[in-house]
């Protein structure tokens, strides 16, 4: 028996392929531009939380227009990455699920809790 998946990507990648077909805009989704338009979009997101104290940023999602912002630029964050994803073949599914099994071995977790803060994933 397969082990449950962690995420389905499956509708995402085929509304993304319907859109990038509707537009012909599959020429121009090669691995290279998607990357650099995925860093694009993540330093759009990066810039909201840029000049904000950590407990500003813990409040982000407090102000609507804030909000807003950051919802748009983490689905499109997210969008690029499926589609990257999707254009390299990776099965994002098993790759997250290899990558947390990994983490985990690299980083077992301690008999108690942590004294300081655990290493930044990945």
């Amino acid at each position: 028996m397969n082990p449950p998946r962690l995420i389905d990507t499956t509708r995402l990648e085929a509304a993304l392929q319907a859109f990038a077909d509707a537009r012909d805009w599959n020429r121009f989704h090669t691995p290279k531009n998607l990357a650099l338009a995925l860093t694009g979009e993540v330093g759009e997101l990066v810039e909201i939380f840029q000049w904000l104290g950590e407990d500003e940023s813990r409040r982000v999602m407090d102000n609507p227009v804030t909000a807003q912002a950051v919802r748009d630029e983490v689905a499109d964050v997210l969008m690029y990455l499926v589609r990257l994803s999707s254009v390299l073949g990776i099965d994002l599914d098993a790759a997250v699920a290899d990558k947390l099994a990994a983490n985990a071995r690299k980083y077992p977790a301690p008999p108690s809790p942590p004294s300081v803060s655990p290493p930044a994933v990945g």
